[in-house]
């Protein structure tokens, strides 16, 4: 892999950083999920319902990949019953307060251009 001064890809290969974290917005819900966990630890059943919209299956597969990727901690409690919560890691704070937060504002300050183009090509097919 090669790389610049600042870490980045000259080369855009499977292994670059940068493709890596890309990849954090790829999957339609790990950032919603991420979002979500900001206000603090979650059981599963809150997060669902405080999401909305997301399938029991999405929920899944989207904290298994964020668990494995080290952004969401999964703590279980030896309960009668079980139970399980979710958490920002520290990296998952420093992603959500970093490059999401980034997101956030631009959407908030472009988001109606953004829209608007969109339609536009939508309306027009150019």
């Amino acid at each position: 892999m090669s790389r610049d001064d600042d870490g980045g890809c000259y080369d855009f290969v499977a292994d670059c950083r940068l493709r890596m974290g890309t990849d954090l917005f790829t999957h339609q819900w790990d950032p919603v999920v991420l979002a979500a966990l900001t206000v603090g630890p979650q059981r599963r059943r809150a997060l669902r319902a405080n999401i909305g919209g997301i399938s029991d299956k999405a929920l899944t597969e989207s904290l298994h990949r964020l668990v494995a990727g080290g952004l969401v901690e999964r703590t279980s409690y030896a309960e009668a019953p079980p139970r399980v919560d979710y958490a920002l890691t520290p990296l998952g704070r420093t992603f959500a307060d970093g490059p999401m937060r980034a997101l956030v504002d631009w959407v908030l300050r472009y988001g109606d251009e953004f829209f608007e183009a969109q339609e536009r090509i939508r309306m027009t097919g150019t």
